[in-house]
Parts: structure tokens; sequence; C-alpha cells
């Protein structure tokens, strides 16, 4: 092969892609700097824009929360809280009224960010400034009229090829369209590539100028794997990595022997395999996918998508219509967790030093008695209509529990008293997530009905590490040992106490951690839509003496990555 057209880059994201290069051509944002139209107008198309562009990011974080994970579409919501910002919009209006268009408003706003932003030399600041950039552009683009690519109109044999990718467009990416990425800039930690890595999209990011030494239409290899670009490869090459290739899809292939059929251990344990969403078309898609039920009910999507509170009726008709779209199937509706990286502006939830220790989830809604009765009555009206259970979000202590429960009584008082029928028996569990709940986790399964494990926040908190931080990254780990000890903790509580322990966090769906689940005794794992059938799969290869065997294993290592290395290792094929 002549080295002249072998090209490398940052191996971003694993995996080989073969196909025909798609330059993306990065789309001119022109306008005049002076407003054409009176203030009070331009204010109306800046919040018709706005209001435009949040509706389509809260769409696209909720899609890429399902297709792909939780943590991923936290770097989409990061646009929407960005938009609903009162600051930045108060900036651009103030530019309005100096005169200024509204397409110069918020580009100037937003460069006034980026600048204050950009004083600050740290990976986790660029990152800011590339999120600020892609709302300025996707807010610009609104206003300007001006259609965004969409990826399912790309050829299914396409390799994209780009100067940068912004989050918002490497979000909105299918495998079945695009089978690799190839950029001239961004690194491992970039948006970009982290996206990249949960789609399963071979990336190849840092390639020096390769928007100039490939055309439209070129074959190219894409090795993910070494970094590797391959332009105009010759047959034996395309052999090889064809070759490779086919391997893999015939792993794929293996999930499908596993629709519709249940969650059993390869001794005839059986678990359930359910499915995290955030509403009736999510709900939609777990069924399609396979999934025994709706572990997690993400409720604060209700909020976001309203310009003001949503009704109790409104909330009542979303409950209902998840319950109706999964056919009696259990489904565990999560109550509102705002606060923290999820503040919305009309909720008048005030900005903390640390809002992810301070008034979110639980404590928001025991310190807003009104909102969660609302919540209450309608998920209780809802009842009658199928399997209904309630989770508490970010439980600390007994003393939440309890007065949730207290609330919880007043309400089905209210109803009983206005002859309104609900289920009387709707049981309530909490979600599992912080140090303070695993430590006292015996006390807490007194009070409940059921444990959620919610790996996200508990690796947060029992290992102290910001999960946006890129600096600390490496401290966020599902298989340290810490974190295991609180999920056996937990799990073990449970067990003693008869109530069931369930687990809705990423970590859920980690392939590797399936014999550690199994040993613990966690007989419940809800997942994204896309993984159900891959870990129903990891489950029927295991018997419980080998995941014990396993597990007492990795009990006796002292870090995350001597456990992870065991397990990958002890994965079946």
């Amino acid at each position: 092969m002549d080295e002249k057209i072998i090209y490398r880059g940052v191996a971003a994201s694993k995996g080989i892609g073969i196909g025909n290069v798609y330059i993306i051509k990065e789309q001119e944002l022109v306008f005049e700097n002076r407003s054409k139209d009176s203030a009070e107008e331009e204010k109306k198309r800046l919040e018709r824009a706005i209001s435009a562009f949040k509706e389509e990011t809260l769409a696209m974080a909720r899609d890429v929360k399902n297709r792909i994970g939780e943590k991923e579409a936290e770097i989409i919501e990061a646009h929407f809280m960005m938009a609903q910002d009162p600051e930045l919009e108060n900036v651009m209006i103030e530019l309005i009224e100096e005169g200024n268009g509204a397409e110069a408003a918020v580009s100037n706003a937003c460069d006034v960010f980026t600048e204050v932003i950009a004083k600050e030399e740290d990976d986790d600041t660029r990152q800011r400034i590339s999120d600020i950039t892609d709302v300025k552009s996707g807010i610009l683009k609104k206003l300007l009229g001006i259609k965004e690519i969409d990826p399912n109109d790309l050829a299914k044999d396409t390799v994209l090829v780009a100067k940068e990718l912004t989050p918002s467009f490497t979000a909105a990416l299918k495998k079945d369209n695009v089978l690799a990425i190839i950029t001239e800039s961004g690194g491992m930690n970039s948006h970009a590539a982290i996206l990249a890595r949960a789609l399963g999209i071979p990336a190849i990011l840092s390639v020096p100028g390769i928007t100039g030494l490939v055309k439209d239409g070129e074959l190219v290899i894409a090795d993910g794997n070494e970094g590797c670009v391959y332009v105009s490869p010759d047959e034996e090459t395309v052999s090889k990595y064809k070759t490779a290739e086919e391997q893999s899809e015939k792993e794929k292939a293996s999930h499908e022997e596993f629709r519709g059929k249940e969650t059993l251990t390869k001794d005839g344990e059986k678990l359930e395999i359910f499915c995290n969403i955030g509403g009736a078309e999510d709900a939609v898609k777990a069924m399609e996918a396979d999934g025994e039920g709706i572990g997690l009910f993400r409720t604060e999507y209700l909020y976001m998508e309203s310009g003001k509170l949503p009704s109790e009726e409104e909330q009542f008709n979303a409950y209902k219509d998840v319950l109706d779209k999964v056919q009696n199937k259990p489904v565990i509706i999560r109550t509102l967790d705002m606060g923290g990286d999820k503040a919305i502006a009309y909720m008048n939830i005030k900005k903390e030093d640390n809002p992810f220790l301070g008034c979110r989830a639980v404590r928001y809604c025991l310190g807003n008695k009104d909102v969660f009765k609302s919540q209450l009555r309608a998920i209780m009206c809802a009842s009658v209509h199928g399997d209904v259970k309630i989770m508490l979000p970010l439980v600390t202590c007994v003393e939440e529990i309890r007065e949730a429960k207290k609330v919880l009584e007043e309400v089905k008082r209210g109803l009983k008293n206005e002859n309104i029928l609900f289920k009387d028996n709707v049981q309530i569990g909490c979600m599992a997530e912080t140090a303070s709940a695993a430590f006292t986790a015996d006390i807490l399964a007194k009070e409940v009905d059921f444990f959620s494990i919610g790996t996200n926040d508990l690796i947060q908190y029992v290992m102290s590490v910001d999960r946006g931080n890129s600096d600390v990254a490496y401290l966020y780990s599902a298989f340290h040992p810490a974190v295991l000890r609180a999920i056996k903790a937990i799990a073990d509580a449970g067990r003693r106490a008869g109530i069931p322990v369930e687990m809705c966090g990423e970590a859920a769906a980690e392939v590797a951690m399936v014999p550690i689940l199994i040993s613990f005794g966690i007989r419940a794992l809800s997942v994204n839509p896309a993984n159900v059938l891959e870990v129903r799969e990891a489950v029927s290869k295991w018997t419980k003496t080998e995941a014990d065997a396993v597990t007492k294993k990795v009990l006796t290592l002292d870090n995350a990555a001597d456990i992870e290395m065991l397990l990958k290792k002890a994965e079946k094929n």
C-alpha cells in the first residue's frame, strides 16, 4: 500500500468503517448587524427562534438518552439549559434594544460569554466553549431559516469527513447511515468523541487537512482501532478489513436470537430487563426493543417541554399514555428529579454554588409540596390504568421517605373525598444513589417496597467526582471497589428486608458487570432500549455459581483498572 494515501489521527472511537466520503461543508451564517424592524419585532423573532431551538434540542436529548445513554444526553441537555439561561437572553435583549438585529444579538451575546469562559485554560472549559458555539449556531439557523443537514438523508455507506463535528450534529447520527467519522480537530475527550463512542461509530479525529485530502464519493477505510485512514485502498486491504467487519456483525446478529424470550441465567434464575424512558414515544421504542417493562420513567421531561408548570390533567394524560403503550407491564415513575444540572427557568430554582449537592430531586419536591402533590395526584389517578410504581430520587435519609409518604397519604385522602378512583396499594420505592443511602440501606429498606440503584449518581457521590469534568474522569468508574461495595451493601440490605433491588444506571447495560449483578442478587436491570437484547444474552451465559466465583475474585482486588480487566477477560462469547 502506498504510504502517501494513509493518514493518521486520534483513534477516538474504536471500530472499522469502509465507505464513501461525504464532506460536511460549513454553512455560512450571513446576516446584517443592524435591525431592519422594530426592537419589539426583533425580540419576537428571537423568542420564536429560541423556543424552536429549545424544543428541537429537548427532543434530541430524549432521543439520545434512549438511543445512547444518560451521560451522553446530558451533553445535549446542557445546550437546552444554555438556551434558557436568563442572563444570556437578557444580554441578547439589551443588544436588540441598542439597535442590533436578532441575529447580531445572538452572535455577539454568545461571543461575550465565550470570551469570559476562554480565560480559564482547561479541557472542561474548552468543551463549554464548544457547547456555546453549538447553541449560537443552532439559534442563528432558526433565525435565518437554514435547515440542518439531516443524517437520515445520507447514503447508507457514508464516511463523514469534516473540519469539526458539533455535539448536536454528532448526536443525531445513525449508524445505519454513517459508518465512520473523520475530522480535522477534536480529541479523545471532546463531546463529539464521547458521542461517537456511545453510538458505536468509529471515529478518527485530528487528521490534519483531511477535508482537502479526500473527495466526495471516494472510497476510504476508517480504522478507529489504530487511528488510520486509508484512501482508495487496494483490494487486499479492503478484503482484510471486510473480514474483520463481518465477524463483528455476526456477534451483533446473535442478540436477535433472544427477542421474545425470558431473561434467564444459564441455570434458570429469572431476571427482568426493563427500559428507561422519557415519555410515550420512548415507551413504544421500549416495547419494540422487547423490554419487559419500564424501570425508569423520567418525568422531568414533562416539565422541561413546557413553558409553564404542567397541569395535573396534562401529567395524568402523559402517564396514562405510557401505561396504555406498555399493555399491563410494570411502569416505575420517578418523581420530579429537578435541580442539579436541570434548572427550569419558570420553576424559579435558585442558583447554587454546588447545585448537585443542593436543593434537587426529592429535596425540591418536599420543599415545594404543591408541585409534588400535583404530580402524585396525577400518578395515583393514572394507577387504575396499569401497573404503576412510584420512585423517589436522591434519597439521603429516612426522614425524606417518611415525609414523602405523608404527602402521598394526604393526596390519597383528597382523592377519596372527591370520589376519584385510584389503586390504594401502589408501591413506593427509592433510588439508592447516594453514599448515605448505601450506608443506611438497612434503615431505608424498612420504609420502601423496592430499591433502584442509580449508578450514575451513585458513582458521582461515592467517588466525590463531578461526572461532567474530564479532568477527573479517571475516577468515574462503576468498577471502583468503593462503588461495587456500595452496590453490594444496597443489594444485601434489600435481600435481608425481603424487597426487590433493581438497577437503572448506565452500569446496568455494561455487559462486563453482569456476573457481579447476578451474584449480588439484583434481579431487574433497566437499560436503554438499544441494550435490551445484548444484556439478556449476556445474562444467559452465566450460572449463579460461575458468577459468584468471578465476583469473589473481584472483591479481592483494590483498583478499578484491575477489576475491569478481570471482568473483560471473563466475558463469555
